[in-house]
């Protein structure tokens, strides 16, 4: 009697069902998704060899950069590998460990991404309003700290859901309608009530990233009230161009991730299952691909380093050429 019950606790397995209603067009669905995903893994890991292979770019912003480049990595790497095998072999089955390490890993990348992105807005602030202070404020230790101080609040916010999953009992339904582990896809499942799930989830979302938006939103505002004082246009326009570039990220990353955390708690019923999953599994991989194009397309210094470097390599791999012409 033991075992069943230590059995409904904790299931061997779950089964992914990838995108509900859509399963006939998995094989489709799957090219761009792998198209963006390989887009993603090379732009990311380009960008990255660049700041950290440049010593001109070892800057505030760029070390950011380099953080952020760091968890768009492990965000896509977390979760498209799963959804290509469900779409390419039909490998649906995941073990409850494995689930509940998959949940624990996209939140956690989400919350510190989130952080990331304030420390980016807060960079961006002390730059414009007060630029004499700039090399004194954010020292490379500061920033180091900084970057250390978002893990940590991921850890200890995102590890609480974990257990809360633990704690639940499951029933026979293991299907999962989705294409990745997610906290309250996992918890539906459960015989038991989930209210604490629902609640901490919700409360998780409006503490954390609420308030993150709240003080990315505040350093924009007084970044516009500085930047529109500023005597000249060329300034301004510069400026602008590089807030303009944080402001698309910013866009890509919180709207599709409120859009599902919502939808997934209020509008299930409103707004069709194979939907949503559509664009949770777009949040993951969608963001990641236009980082590095957002930055590297607008940020002069990253184009011209990673140009030089490509020509550095070409001329290595071909140097019988230059000697011959």
């Amino acid at each position: 009697m033991a075992d069943v019950n230590d059995t409904a606790f904790r299931p061997g397995t779950f089964l992914l069902v990838g995108i509900p209603g859509l399963e006939k067009f998995h094989l489709w669905i799957s090219l761009p998704f792998f198209s963006m995903y390989i887009f993603a893994l090379l732009g990311n890991l380009v960008l990255l060899f660049t700041i950290v292979r440049e010593q001109s770019l070892h800057k505030p912003m760029y070390l950011f950069l380099s953080a952020l480049t760091v968890a768009d990595l492990l965000l896509s790497t977390t979760t498209v590998p799963r959804m290509l095998a469900i779409f390419w072999f039909r490998v649906r089955d995941i073990s409850f460990g494995a689930c509940l390490a998959q949940v624990f890993l996209v939140h956690f990348i989400f919350a510190a991404e989130s952080a990331i992105l304030v420390a980016m807005a807060f960079d961006r602030y002390v730059a414009i309003c007060n630029p004499l202070r700039y090399v004194t404020l954010l020292t490379h230790s500061v920033i180091w700290r900084i970057e250390l101080a978002a893990v940590v609040r991921g850890v200890c916010i995102i590890l609480p859901m974990v257990f809360l999953l633990l704690r639940l009992s499951y029933c026979t339904n293991r299907v999962i309608p989705h294409s990745y582990c997610e906290h309250m896809a996992v918890a539906r499942l459960a015989c038991t009530s989930i209210k604490v799930n629902v609640v901490y989830g919700l409360t998780l979302a409006l503490l954390t990233a609420g308030m993150d938006v709240v003080f990315i939103a505040v350093s924009y505002g007084l970044i516009l009230r500085a930047v529109f004082q500023l005597p000249s246009a060329g300034a301004r326009r510069k400026a602008m161009s590089t807030c303009g570039s944080h402001l698309c990220i910013i866009f890509l990353f919180y709207t599709p991730a409120f859009f599902s955390f919502f939808t997934h708690r209020f509008g299930g019923h409103s707004i069709p299952r194979h939907v949503h999953i559509l664009l949770a599994c777009l949040y993951v991989v969608v963001p990641p691909m236009l980082n590095p194009i957002i930055y590297g397309v607008n940020n002069k210094q990253i184009c011209e380093t990673v140009m030089s470097m490509f020509a550095h390599l070409q001329s290595t791999l071909s140097p019988t050429a230059g000697k011959a012409s």
